[in-house]
């Protein structure tokens, strides 16, 4: 494995906020996912063992850890499985961000990518609390996508349209949806 550049925190922060960056955020390209798995994904896969914990200790840190867990493996990995492979740890890190108060801590603004795991998990629990969440800090678009989630894990237990790259069976209620206009393809 290649060495680790000393990343901190900031310099996550500063790369994921920093134009032209957060115009990709829901519309990446080809190339933009090529510069993050070719910057990060040494810095994920430490992550993804547990070596970036310690910056658990700042609201910031937590922040930046979300990024890398949640964010980067789904531009690094884009259509493979592994995109979802760090979802639950990023999972945990929002929920002990919460915990501590530390969402309270951070600019508006920036709390959407901590409470943004809930909102991918495909647990109900979790999309209760990232619907709460959104909704509490006031950031109301971020809160709509909440609720669609939230309605697709309610009513299928999972997202759909993961079946195909995590190799799972579709039933036949998420055929029909996965070929409708209402199908939700992020």
């Amino acid at each position: 494995m290649n060495p680790i550049p000393p990343f901190t925190p900031t310099d996550i922060l500063d790369f994921w906020y920093t134009p032209p960056m957060p115009q990709y955020w829901f519309a990446s390209t080809p190339v933009i996912d090529a510069d993050i798995r070719e910057r990060f994904s040494v810095l994920w896969e430490k992550a993804a063992a547990g070596e970036m914990d310690a910056w658990q200790a700042t609201p910031e840190g937590c922040l930046a850890l979300c990024i890398v867990l949640d964010q980067f493996p789904l531009n690094m990995f884009r259509g493979e499985a592994r995109s979802f492979a760090t979802e639950q740890q990023a999972v945990a890190v929002a929920k002990y961000a919460v915990a501590r108060g530390f969402d309270s801590l951070l600019p508006q603004e920036r709390r959407s990518f901590l409470y943004m795991p809930l909102m991918h998990s495909e647990h109900l629990a979790d999309q209760d609390e990232s619907v709460r969440l959104f909704e509490l800090a006031g950031l109301e678009a971020n809160a709509r996508f909440a609720r669609h989630h939230h309605e697709i894990v309610r009513r299928f237990g999972r997202f759909p349209h993961r079946n195909v790259v995590l190799k799972r069976e579709s039933t036949a209620e998420e055929l029909v949806y996965l070929a409708s206009k209402e199908a939700f393809t992020g």
